[in-house]
């Protein structure tokens, strides 16, 4: 009979402590509940009979960790140029990002996630995690995240307008708060826990079958100066070995940090050289597909064969700088043996990717 009570009363206490972590918390918004990050602008004020958060840059939650849960708050419409939206998982600067761009409305790119890496957004590498949504141009608009492990899912006014299956950043717990650019004004947000997240291996390896090149020897990250580069350099430089995503995307922020980041296209631009060895037992033609962004210089056996630049808004003002597989086709004349192929990417902000496939 001792021992059915006892079962009984811990069962009991299981059930309470699940229902505390599942209650959702109001955050006020007042300073003590608040840490702006270094640059970041904000006011607490009272705003349309509410307490508001009026913010340009981001803010966490102090002293509060989160990994799975939801993640509500309402921002007030603005036509204007801006971002609103949620950072979570923070650690230093690595964290997801997801956000709404009101002066987007009715376009492809109106939402946006971004895993953030080192201090420098990404969303140019991920145009499949964007969705297309309208914003009323008065009042106020509710934000609503779910995460559960590596997904999580997006809702605004109640209606589901993006799920991202895979987040990216690696970081399965962390701060959590607000980000907006180009001030916006935030009210009633609301945190529920609904446990830790529990994920073995986020990052499958491609494997060579797929004729994707799944593994990528990169050089630290270095100011880039046109005209100042020496493939004699490239030889002597140190590398680390890393691995692409599924897809073949090398998310190359979230292996190096760059001597300048976080300031947009303020950035200087950075350099990294990312090689591969190709062995084939005869002289012949290879057709490599690539993208890369922001810039690349292609070097095959110590001679250039490529130069090409995807710059954010470098064609045209509407030209997004997204990346895909089959963009660039260049055929490579190899030589019997070993071949060395070495990609110069050249970045400043919103992405730093490559991506290459051996036809």
């Amino acid at each position: 009979m001792v021992l059915y009570r006892l079962t009984i009363l811990v069962g009991l206490l299981w059930s309470a402590q699940l229902v505390q972590a599942q209650t959702a918390h109001t955050i006020p918004l007042q300073p003590k509940y608040w840490t702006i990050t270094q640059g970041g602008k904000s006011s607490f004020e009272n705003f349309d009979g509410r307490e508001i958060l009026v913010l340009d840059g981001k803010a966490v939650v102090t002293d509060m960790e989160f990994s799975n849960g939801i993640l509500e708050v309402d921002v007030y419409a603005k036509q204007a140029r801006s971002f609103a939206g949620f950072i979570f998982r923070k650690q230093d600067g690595t964290m997801e990002e997801v956000y709404m761009r009101m002066h987007k409305s009715r376009q492809p790119d109106a939402v946006q996630y971004t895993p953030t890496y080192h201090g420098e957004s990404n969303w140019q590498l991920y145009p499949e995690h964007q969705a297309n949504v309208t914003f009323k141009e008065e009042g106020w608009h509710t934000l609503r995240m779910e995460v559960n492990n590596l997904m999580a899912t997006f809702y605004i006014n109640n209606e589901k307008v993006l799920e991202v299956p895979t987040l990216k950043s690696g970081n399965l717990s962390g701060e959590v708060g607000l980000f907006a650019l180009f001030g916006n004004r935030f009210s009633n947000f609301k945190l529920t826990k609904t446990g830790d997240a529990m994920v073995k291996e986020p990052y499958p390896i491609v494997t060579p079958a797929k004729g994707i090149i799944g593994e990528w020897e990169i050089t630290e990250a270095q100011p880039y100066v046109e005209g100042q580069l020496d493939f004699n350099d490239f030889e002597k430089t140190k590398t680390i070995t890393v691995n692409t995503e599924q897809s073949g995307l090398l998310p190359i922020s979230r292996y190096l940090a760059k001597p300048t980041s976080g300031n947009f296209e303020s950035n200087q631009e950075a350099f990294t050289v990312a090689s591969t060895n190709i062995a084939v037992d005869q002289a012949q033609t290879r057709l490599f597909s690539f993208d890369y962004s922001d810039k690349i210089i292609v070097f095959l056996n110590g001679e250039p064969v490529f130069y090409g630049n995807n710059a954010f808004r470098s064609k045209n003002n509407q030209f997004q700088g997204h990346l895909g597989l089959s963009a660039n086709k260049l055929p490579l004349q190899l030589k019997k043996g070993f071949n060395t192929l070495h990609c110069v990417v050249i970045d400043k902000a919103n992405g730093w990717g490559l991506m290459g496939k051996l036809e």
